[in-house]
């Protein structure tokens, strides 16, 4: 027996809820992935200056503990860190700034891929020297 045009239209029927399931399935839009980076490099760097405040204040409880902690950080995994910290800061501020554009420009939200696009192209035209420098300073250090 095959469904007719009848029994589609009826509230409840498989084709009804298939037809609103897949309406309702996120396709994977590029500006649900840019608000996805946002929170993810919003609380990285959360996290990272939360770490800051606390080692930096350990200089007033103890000056020997706190250079102890500082010689545990000259490591090359928290050298990998430092990067991922640098491409966390500069994605989350530039999508930032297309996030107020969205918001207060009144045709933001017509450009808002294309501005997505930009802070892609901005973030790797200047994460590449960021890499590179970060990289000599690795290499000196560690090799």
């Amino acid at each position: 027996m095959t469904a007719t045009s009848a029994d589609a239209a009826k509230p409840g029927t498989r084709s009804d809820v298939m037809r609103f399931r897949r309406q309702s399935l996120y396709k994977g839009d590029p500006g649900m992935w840019a608000f996805a980076l946002h929170r993810i490099t919003g609380a990285t760097i959360f996290f990272f200056l939360f770490v800051h405040v606390l080692d930096t204040a350990l200089v007033r409880v103890s000056p020997e503990a706190y250079t102890e902690v500082i010689a545990t950080y000259k490591t090359p995994l928290v050298g990998l860190m430092e990067l991922g910290l640098v491409a966390a800061v500069l994605f989350h501020g530039l999508n930032g700034v297309r996030l107020i554009l969205i918001d207060f420009w009144w045709q933001g939200t017509r450009w808002h891929r294309q501005m997505l696009v930009a802070v892609g192209v901005i973030w790797l035209v200047v994460m590449v020297p960021v890499v590179v420098r970060i990289g000599m300073h690795m290499v000196e250090r560690f090799l």
